[in-house]
């Protein structure tokens, strides 16, 4: 049998308030044929009896009848702010699961909108929305009603409930193309916005404001043209429905006043009647200015649907012990999202638990998108990378984590203090373990110069911070209690001197530790402190050795292969000399390359 998505569990729940509240909603309604009834009895019954007593107890009745009503009402609206609150708690962190690994997969995919759906289907499953969808079934006994007054008063309130209900087709078919136009109109210049601004020092260092400010306009121009053109629509549409809604209670009277000069209803049944037909119009009308909201909440639940079609829910992973770090990775296949194009072809390679891997290459010969291969955060498109012998899919992600240190090349923080970023936000982290963690990064000094230490807010993206500092507390957060797997992505881009001892000592000592290390680099110093070299071109293996055998080349001088290093961390492919010239490189202690005899 198969096992039902966290958005089924979530739409079942809501299942048992809903049929509740349809519950509720037939009573309401069988309530709401206490006005008519009471002008019925005022009009046939005290106006021509002058009795006061029964004036009073059918005010009495009336009210009593009126309360329950309301009570009603306030349950029904209740059970459903509570059921919008349990399809909330069933479905948020499901959703949130989906977009991290949406976003993961699809860098720019705008994933996150999908939190935002979960809003717009609850608001109106817990709204008037969905109120008047449970009071429409009931119309049928308030057009039931003006017939048993009269037959000519039925057709005439089921004439109007028809043209409106008409109307509100009429209203989907004229708007739902446009509306969708809108959103996906809207979602892109809000996107547009939230990545553009993300370099604002950029825009105003450049004097791209301007340009950019000309490219959001036309987005949001866009926007607006659709927005608008919907609303013209649903605009005229409202108009014509308040239009036929006031003249169907102009002709509701007019029929029932002839009818009662004809002697073939009384004055009661006459205003019982129009109040009867407003009634039975008042869902339909309210359904038709509900359906914007409707139609917003119907695509959110497909875009929901589609996300979990996509991403099926996360599988309970038998827990599986701490790994030793032993890495291997087996004709490794990666290609550009959305795309068929390839990244990385045949990647295959092994280091043992407590080597340090070195991967070099020109820009785009694919080393970021090998390492977010390598700590599980992208999953390939064929092969497989193995730690302690099982597929990086087959952990749990979560458990996963703690065994994982990873720094990417842009180092982004969260919101929050220096030690939450540090501890990975854990609920209740040991203060010894952020400082150990600090410590063996060469962070410790670093943070206690700040204004708070280790309490000092970073800011969204560790925007309080400097390069520097942020590349320190992330190599701080991806050593925080000795991961078994560290991996570095340039991380001594932007460290100074001082900060590049403190690197290569932290290093040295995970090296120590029997910790696997993996490095992106493109300075030869680091390299004195790795055991294998991965090289890297187009997305393939070109050289994998241990360093200490990695450069000799037959006749080459040491400028030589340390300029086809340095050539490749420029982004440039090493010159033909390089790789032909004759000679044995040699790594000394300080890291600088130098030539054996």
């Amino acid at each position: 049998m198969r096992k039902k998505s966290s958005l089924e569990l979530a739409y079942g729940r809501f299942r048992s308030t809903f049929v509740a509240t349809i519950v509720f909603s037939f009573f309401t309604n069988l309530l709401m044929f206490v006005g008519p009834l009471y002008m019925l009895q005022i009009y046939d019954r005290v106006l021509a009896s002058r009795n006061e007593m029964t004036l009073i107890m059918i005010s009495v009745i009336a009210i009593a009848l009126l309360l329950s009503y309301g009570l009603l009402e306030f349950t029904r609206s209740r059970l459903l702010v509570r059921a919008g609150m349990q399809f909330d708690e069933v479905l948020a962190n499901p959703v949130f699961h989906r977009v991290v690994k949406q976003q993961t997969a699809m860098p720019g995919g705008n994933a996150q909108i999908a939190l935002s759906d979960i809003d717009r289907v609850r608001e109106f499953m817990t709204g008037q929305g969905i109120l008047a969808f449970f009071d429409a079934p009931w119309v049928p006994l308030f057009l039931a009603l003006c017939f048993a007054f009269h037959p000519w008063l039925g057709i005439v309130a089921t004439i109007g409930a028809a043209i409106i209900f008409a109307l509100a087709i009429t209203n989907e078919f004229a708007t739902r193309n446009v509306l969708q136009d809108a959103s996906n109109a809207a979602q892109g210049a809000n996107h547009f916005v939230s990545t553009t601004m993300q370099n604002a020092e950029v825009i105003r260092a450049l004097g791209m404001e301007k340009q950019l400010t000309k490219r959001w306009l036309d987005k949001h121009d866009d926007v607006l043209v659709h927005q608008a053109k919907a609303s013209d629509r649903a605009g005229s549409i409202m108009a014509s429905s308040k239009f036929i809604r006031m003249s169907l209670q102009v002709a509701i009277l007019g029929t029932g006043a002839y009818l009662a000069i004809q002697q073939l209803i009384s004055p009661g049944i006459m205003i019982a009647a129009s109040i009867v037909m407003g009634r039975a119009l008042a869902p339909v009308e309210q359904a038709v200015g509900q359906w914007k909201q409707f139609v917003n909440a119907r695509s959110s639940h497909k875009r929901l649907k589609q996300l979990f079609d996509t991403i099926a829910d996360q599988e309970e992973r038998t827990e599986l012990p701490e790994p030793k770090g032993n890495l291997k990775v087996e004709q490794l296949f990666a290609t550009v999202p959305g795309t068929r194009d390839a990244l990385l072809r045949g990647i295959s390679f092994s280091i043992e638990a407590g080597e340090v891997l070195a991967i070099i290459g020109p820009s785009g010969s694919g080393k970021t998108s090998l390492i977010r291969h390598l700590v599980g955060a992208k999953a390939p498109a064929a092969g497989a990378v193995r730690l302690d012998g099982t597929e990086m899919h087959h952990w749990d992600p979560d458990k996963l984590g703690r065994f994982i240190g990873y720094l990417p090349q842009d180092v982004k923080l969260f919101g929050g203090s220096v030690a939450e970023n540090i501890s990975r936000f854990e609920d209740e982290p040991e203060d010894a373990d952020i400082v150990a963690a600090a410590t063996l990064s060469g962070a410790h000094d670093m943070v206690q110069t700040l204004s708070n230490g280790y309490e000092t807010n970073v800011g969204d993206g560790g925007m309080f911070l400097s390069g520097g500092q942020r590349q320190r507390v992330g190599l701080a957060r991806a050593v925080y209690r000795s991961p078994s797997l560290v991996v570095l992505d340039e991380p001594n881009s932007n460290l100074d001197s001082e900060g590049e001892k403190a690197l290569m000592s932290c290093i040295q000592h995970l090296k120590d530790m029997g910790k696997t290390v993996i490095l992106v680099t493109h300075k030869t110093n680091l390299l004195a402190l790795t055991d294998k070299t991965l090289m890297l071109m187009n997305g393939t293996v070109e050289k994998f050795g241990p360093t200490s055998e990695f450069f000799k080349k037959p006749q080459a001088t040491a400028s030589g292969v340390t300029g086809a290093v340095s050539a490749h961390g420029t982004g440039q492919a090493p010159s033909k000399a390089a790789e032909t010239v004759p000679a044995v490189v040699q790594l000394s202690p300080s890291g600088q390359a130098g030539r054996s005899s």
